[in-house]
């Protein structure tokens, strides 16, 4: 028999579910098949009472959700799970959703999520196009893209001493080491230090 399963979830300790309970209880979800989750962000990987729910779903059921974003707070989350639960044959029902309720098993709502779905890639798409292009416009500019920084040896730095000793200016010495000027000057203290610490050793 298919069933209705019923999802509802509040971000802090403070808030309650009732409202959303009261809603999935009015929409036809048995008391049995609610499954809540108090204090969990929807941000979070692992939702005990959610995965539970997605558990105790089986094909021709359907899952039912006041809001879309109880299921999630990134929107290309929420349309994959949408679409691993139609792949499951299992649809979605949100009862609020631009004003109204919408479900995956009705063509009208299965277009929506189609719609939503290609916003979404549509948003993806934008923001690596920028992010390549900022890439880009750094690494012509010279600039630091991030990452590991360079390890430089003992034998570097002091190399960069010995030009500094011999009138080359510490600021261009330090950018062709790759380094800012003060983490190289502090390279050269701590080097000094070690050796002046050796010595009085020996």
């Amino acid at each position: 028999m298919m069933k209705r399963i019923g999802y509802a979830r509040v971000s802090t300790s403070g808030q309650d579910t009732d409202r959303q309970v009261t809603d999935l209880l009015a929409a036809g979800v048995r008391r049995d098949d609610l499954y809540t989750d108090q204090g969990v962000s929807g941000a979070r990987a692992s939702r005990p009472a959610f995965d539970r729910a997605l558990t105790a779903l089986e094909k021709g059921d359907t899952l039912v959700v006041t809001t879309l974003d109880r299921l999630g707070r990134s929107t290309a989350n929420m349309l994959s799970l949408a679409a691993e639960l139609r792949g499951r044959a299992i649809n979605l029902k949100v009862l609020n959703l631009g004003g109204g309720a919408v479900d995956t098993a009705t063509p009208m709502g299965s277009m929506t999520f189609t719609v939503m779905a290609a916003l979404a890639q549509m948003e993806l798409d934008i923001k690596r196009e920028r992010i390549t292009d900022s890439v880009s416009k750094r690494r012509a500019a010279g600039k630091d893209l991030g990452g590991r920084r360079a390890q430089f040896t003992d034998s570097q730095v002091m190399n960069a001493r010995r030009l500094i000793d011999g009138g080359q200016p510490g600021t261009q010495v330090a950018r062709d080491l790759g380094m800012s000027r003060a983490t190289m000057y502090r390279r050269m203290a701590q080097i000094q230090a070690r050796e002046w610490i050796g010595s009085q050793t020996e």
